[in-house]
Parts: structure tokens; sequence; C-alpha cells
């Protein structure tokens, strides 16, 4: 541990252990070394942090909820200037003092954090929605406001603000925090719903449950995406087995003609068949091309660079744009899009919109196809009533 950082911690110690009131039984030491074992976590799991990084974070850690010994109002601008001042006086580099400013300002929650240091301070504060500690840690900030008169939460009404929040309002950014905090996440929010159901009865808890999902937009979204994929990809496996459907006909049609019609054309008297029989075969070999171009996949580089996913320009959940590419560079190319939820919602978006034009493209041939071998079977019917009937010698 560096020397700021040491001597931040002890700083912090010492200024809440004297000027922060009693009533605060949440926002005390106790939720900042919480906070800051979290931080230590995610540090320990996320790859490419400088020593400078790390050190911003943890000092930002330690100095996040020092406002609070000025006031719950605005206590991050608080927090911001208590380390503001500390830092000066340790003749901390001024960028670095801005980079914590910054951090300590991310953990507002009506922000949302934008680049990585802010993501993982964020996260680090509102780890205890993940930990085996939630119950008692929302417990003493439910009496906290009661003490400070802020609000005198019910025990219900306070678990149905708690299963809001867990299931609306909160999300994590950090990709350890979405891998390895979320399940638990999930899991305290389902210990809130059983507990809910004690409350309201089992008919009360299955209304919650249902409102709880139809006012969450994430699960929309993700039902309509998950949805709208299983239709295209429904479709294209029908427009495959129309294709296919119409390769065996023609292709017992074009066995037929050749079997049986070809070798007696050699007749004097059979001369008048040439034609239908020629016509009945084209129209077949037409329908085989371009059933056969409906269903012919195309071929792709298998390889797209950085410069292509940071300018969002390719498809990088489509496996023919990375099948010849490194691990490793495909990795990465998946952790930039996870690292946003935007860019997520884009990349399944990208990916919607190229499977719809491929649908297209089969659909037209398809049509296509089908249009040839109609006119073609209506043709050759026709050709051959003629030549029974009228040119028959």
């Amino acid at each position: 541990m560096s020397v700021i950082i040491e001597k931040s911690s002890a700083f912090v110690f010492d200024l809440l252990k004297k000027k922060l009131p009693d009533n605060f039984i949440y926002h005390n030491y106790t939720h900042t070394q919480r906070v800051v074992k979290s931080l230590c976590e995610i540090i320990e799991h996320t790859e490419g942090l400088t020593e400078d990084q790390i050190e911003v974070l943890k000092i930002a850690a330690w100095f996040h909820d020092t406002g609070y010994t000025k006031g719950c109002e605005n206590h991050e601008t608080s927090s911001v200037e208590l380390a503001k001042e500390f830092l000066e006086s340790q003749s901390y580099p001024k960028e670095k003092t801005e980079a914590v400013c910054r951090c300590i300002m991310d953990t507002r929650f009506d922000v949302c954090p934008t680049d990585l240091l802010g993501k993982i301070m964020r996260d680090a504060d509102a780890s205890h929605f993940a930990k085996d500690y939630y119950e008692e840690a929302s417990e003493f900030l439910r009496l906290e406001y009661k003490l400070q008169g802020k609000e005198n939460y019910s025990v219900k009404n306070w678990r149905k603000l708690n299963i809001k929040l867990l299931s609306q309002d909160h999300e994590y950014y950090t990709d350890y925090a979405i891998r390895n905090w979320t399940p638990l996440k999930e899991k305290n929010l389902l210990n809130l719903l059983e507990k809910q159901k004690k409350d309201l009865g089992k008919l009360e808890k299955e209304r919650q449950k249902a409102k709880i999902k139809d006012e969450s937009p994430e699960r929309a979204i993700q039902s309509m995406f998950r949805v709208t994929m299983q239709n295209h990809l429904k479709l294209s496996d029908i427009a495959d087995t129309k294709a296919n459907i119409l390769l065996s006909v023609n292709a017992i049609i074009i066995s037929l003609v050749l079997s049986n019609l070809i070798s007696k054309l050699d007749s004097p008297s059979n001369q008048h068949l040439i034609l239908p029989s020629l016509i009945l075969t084209l129209s077949s070999v037409v329908s085989i091309v371009f059933a056969i171009l409906s269903t012919r996949p195309k071929i792709t580089s298998g390889e797209f660079t950085r410069e292509e996913v940071e300018a969002k320009k390719i498809n990088v959940l489509f496996f023919g744009n990375f099948h010849k590419m490194p691990f490793e560079q495909f990795k990465w190319a998946v952790g930039e899009i996870i690292q946003e939820k935007s860019m997520v919602y884009e990349a399944l978006t990208r990916d919607l919109y190229y499977l719809g034009v491929v649908l297209h493209k089969k659909y037209r041939l398809l049509r296509i196809t089908y249009n040839a071998f109609m006119v073609g079977i209506i043709i050759s019917v026709i050709s051959f009533i003629i030549s029974f009937f009228f040119l028959k010698p």
C-alpha cells in the first residue's frame, strides 16, 4: 500500500470518528471499509489498470462518504472538497486529485459512469446489493433515515422500495460485477420477494412479480430481441426447407424426363414431344439453380480489425466475421461490447438487421424459384396437351 493511501485511510478514520454524527449507523466507517474491500476485489479481477489508477480508486473509496460529516445535502460535493483539501496538503499531483474527485462524483445514483474508473467506483459503492450482509446493511439504512428524521419507512414499504431498486433501478457496470455479483444480487432480490409473499399472500405475490416484470424495460427489450431473433431463425429454416423441397421435386422431374422421355424421342412418332420435354427440363433446371442460390452460404473474410470494432462498423456476433481470428482478439472485441449496455443492444440490433437482409435475399430467390417452377409446369402441361392433340403425327 502506498504512503498516500495509508495517510488517506488514517485521515478518514479520524475524521469519521470525531465529526460523523452518531445517527449515521449505515454511512459510517464500516460501510467505507466494505466499499474499499469490494473495490480491491474488482481491481484484482480487472486487467489493464495502472498503479496510478489503482491509487486514485482507493483514495476515492476512502473519501467517498466523508461529506456526511458536513451534512446529507450534496454530500458527494462535500466529500470532493474534503478529499481535495487533504490531497493538496499532501502535495498530491493535481491531475490525480481531479481523477479522485471524478470517481467520488460517479458514486451519485443519478449519474451513469462513462469511464472504467467511474464504473469500478460505482460498483464498489453498490456491492452490498450482492453480499450476504445485504439485509443487515439495508435495515441499518432504513433506521438511519428514521433517526435523521428523513423518512419513517415501515418494513413492508422499505422491502417494496428495495425490490424496485434491485429489479429496475440498479445495474452493475464492470465485467467482474456483472458476471459475479449480478447473480448474488438476484438471489437477494428473490429473498425479498419470498418475504413479501408472506406479507401479501400467494396471490398478491404473483401480482407483484408480474408488475415488476412489466415495469422493467430491460425485460421488455430482451424479450423483444429474443422473440424477434427466434422468428427470424424460424423464417430462415422455413426458407431452407422450401428450397430443399423444390430441389427434390425438380431433381425427380429431371430424372423421370431423362430416364423415360429422352430415350423415346428418337422415334419419329415422338418428335412432337421434344419441345414440351425441353420446356419441362429447362424450367426444372432454372428452379434448381435458384433454389441452390437461396440456400448457398456466403463466403466471409472471418476477420475484423480493432478499428472496425471501435467504430462500430462490424457485427462481432456473427461467426462469419471472427472464425479465422485468434481467440484473444475475439475476446477483446466481446469485452468492448459488454462494457456498455447500449453497445450490447447495438450489436444485437446489427445482428438482427443483417439476418433480416439475408432473409430478404432468401425469400426473393425463393419467390423466383416458385414462379419459375409454376410457370414452367403450366407451360409444359399446355405444350404436352397441344403436342398430343394437334401435333401428333
